[in-house]
Order: C-alpha cells, then sequence, then structure tokens
C-alpha cells in the first residue's frame, strides 16, 4: 500500500479513510462469502492491487481500536531528538564494543537491534574505529572475541519456546508456538511449530528438532540450556525430574540439562537474538493461509538462515559452512 499524504485542511486525510473504510467493508463481506464479486480474498487483494501483510497491518489496528478511522491512516512520526546527542551516544557504544573485540559487522547487527533507524552504517562505525585508533584489534582482544563462542558443535544447544500473534493462521484465532533450539558454535538453528507449551508436545518437538539437526547438520549435543519454564522442567530445584517427558527424553540422549538464571533471559540471548531475526525476516506482520502454510515458509526460512544467509558473528559465513569445518563435540548418530 502507497504511503497516504495529508494536506492542511485534513481533505486527503478524509478521503484515505473513505477509501480504507470501502476496502475493509469489501474485505468483510468476501471472507464471509457474500461478495457479488470475489469468491475469495486473494481476488479482492488483486483486484486492488494490495499486500496482503500491509492491509492487514491497517485492518488488524482497526480492529484493536474498535473500528477508529483515524487507525487506518499511517502513524504519525514520533518526536525529533537531538542527533548530536545521539551521535555521542552511539559513538561511545561503538568504542565499548570495539574494547571487546567485535568487528564492525557484529557491531552493526547489535547496534541496528538497540537504535533501530539511528543506528550508524558499517562505513560510519570503520570510521569511528580510525579516529580512535582501533581498527586493528590488539592479540589479546582478539583471544578475548574467541572466548564469547564454544569452539565444538554439539558442547551448547539452546532451547526456546516463542509465543505467535493470534491471528496469524488465517480465519484460526488459535495461538501457536515455535520451538527452536540452536547450535551455540555455528549458530545452525531448527524450529518447529506446537499447538501449545505442554510438555508432553514440547517433548515430541524438541525430539523431531534435534534428531533433524543430527541427521542434516550431524550436530549431537552434549549439553542443553533451557529457561525454568514448566515445558522445560522447572529448573535445576524441580523435583520431578524423573517423570518430567523432556527431562527424561534429554536422560534417555544423554544429554545435561542446564538452566538459565530466573528472570534473566539474555543469558540465552543467542536464542533470543534469533526469535528477533525471525521476526523480522518472516513472520512480522505476515498472515498464512493455513499451519501447513506456516510450517511449509518456516522450513524455507530455516534453510534460508542455516544454509544461504551470512552471518556477522561467524565472519560473513553461513553457519552450514562454518559448521562443516567445525569438530564435533560428540558423534552424531547415524
Amino acid at each position: 500500500m502507497s504511503k497516504i499524504n495529508q494536506d492542511h485542511d485534513g481533505t486527503l486525510g478524509r478521503n484515505n479513510i473513505k477509501y480504507m473504510l470501502h476496502l475493509v467493508h469489501e474485505y468483510e463481506l468476501t471472507k464471509k462469502k457474500k461478495h457479488a464479486t470475489y469468491r475469495f480474498v486473494t481476488d479482492f487483494y488483486n483486484f486492488h492491487k494490495l499486500k496482503r501483510q500491509n492491509f492487514i497491518k491497517y485492518y488488524n489496528r482497526f480492529k484493536l481500536t474498535n473500528g477508529d478511522p483515524n487507525s487506518l491512516l499511517p502513524a504519525k512520526r514520533g518526536p525529533r531528538y537531538n542527533k548530536s546527542e545521539i551521535a555521542h551516544l552511539i559513538e561511545n557504544k561503538v568504542i565499548e564494543l570495539r574494547s571487546k573485540g567485535y568487528n564492525r559487522s557484529e557491531t552493526f547487527v547489535i547496534l541496528k537491534d538497540q537504535f533501530k533507524e539511528f543506528a550508524p552504517l558499517q562505513s560510519t562505525i570503520y570510521n569511528i574505529y580510525r579516529k580512535n585508533n582501533m581498527n586493528k584489534l590488539r592479540p589479546l582482544q582478539i583471544e578475548e572475541r574467541k572466548k564469547i563462542i564454544k569452539e565444538k558443535a554439539g558442547e551448547l544447544a539452546h532451547i526456546d519456546c516463542h509465543y505467535l500473534p493470534k491471528g496469524i493462521i488465517e480465519n484460526d484465532s488459535k495461538r501457536y508456538f515455535l520451538v527452536a533450539c540452536m547450535d551455540d558454535a555455528t549458530r545452525i538453528t531448527w524450529a518447529v511449530v506446537s499447538p501449545n507449551v505442554q510438555a508432553i508436545h514440547v517433548m515430541f518437538a524438541s525430539l523431531k528438532i534435534l534428531n533433524t539437526l543430527n541427521y542434516r547438520y550431524q550436530i549431537a549435543f552434549q549439553t542443553l540450556m533451557s529457561d525454568n519454564g514448566g515445558e522445560f522442567g522447572s529448573g535445576k530445584l524441580a523435583k520431578n525430574k524423573e517423570s518430567h517427558p523432556f527431562e527424561l527424553m534429554l536422560q534417555q540422549l544423554g544429554i545435561k540439562h542446564i538452566y538459565t538464571r530466573p528472570y534473566r533471559p539474555q543469558t540465552n540471548g543467542k536464542i533470543e537474538r534469533f526469535w528477533k531475526t525471525i521476526n523480522e525476516e518472516l513472520l512480522e506482520e505476515m498472515v498464512f493461509d493455513s499451519v501447513q502454510h506456516l510450517e511449509d515458509e518456516l522450513q524455507k526460512y530455516l534453510l534460508y538462515y542455516n544454509e544461504i544467509r551470512p552471518h556477522s558473528s561467524l565472519d560473513g559465513k553461513t553457519p552450514k559452512d562454518f559448521s562443516d569445518t567445525c569438530e564435533r563435540i560428540k558423534q552424531p548418530i547415524v
């Protein structure tokens, strides 16, 4: 959908609201199979040359505001900020990250997540390095940076559950979830859709993921880290380790289970970052035709994420390429 411009007296805004209300009316008739022209919503989108995800964004906002017409217009920009103060703050952050051994690609990813549209370009980050005589890392900084990443594939897995927004499946009000597991060393990640986060469902989803990582990428895990949620066994002090489905599965597979510190999600930061990435690149403002459609698109995205998409934290390699030369902590089951 194109950007809507408004004039001083609001005429264009009012006209655009009328047009959007007309689209909403036609869309709802089509969904109810009562429209005289359109049999399917795809016919409606094609006729009006609309992108589904863009229209649904406005439509959902319209419904959430109980039909407020102004919700059909683009949101106004927030206040302007003092650019010099932001620039000074960002420069200090670049220096701080560089002193920890991060390169400009990694710094860019971190600042993009933190500062959004204010994040500097990689060329700007490099200029800050040069200005502060930091364009070359000292040997101690390089060694410190290497310690952050596990060296062997399978040494540590990060696992987590992620809530998907209601309405992500068209004509389906149920809430769905993703379960994902990431190898710390290679960043190879796999995820599946789950109907809920009950322990038995999470156990079966996790087993499916671990099998996929084993057979497709030859990664078998020594240790697995989760949060303290009930689906994962409720933490190291829980008394149900001999009966909990997830704990029993790990015991059978010979995988040690460790937990994040309570109320400290950053302990499992790598998988938390994956959720942000997949939201930005696949899920945000999307509506899927069915659960099967979501699962198909998820699998395509995971192949892209693991085997095509370069990762700055891996010096520009894909996780698959990095994995191919990475030593294993355990031999995979063939």
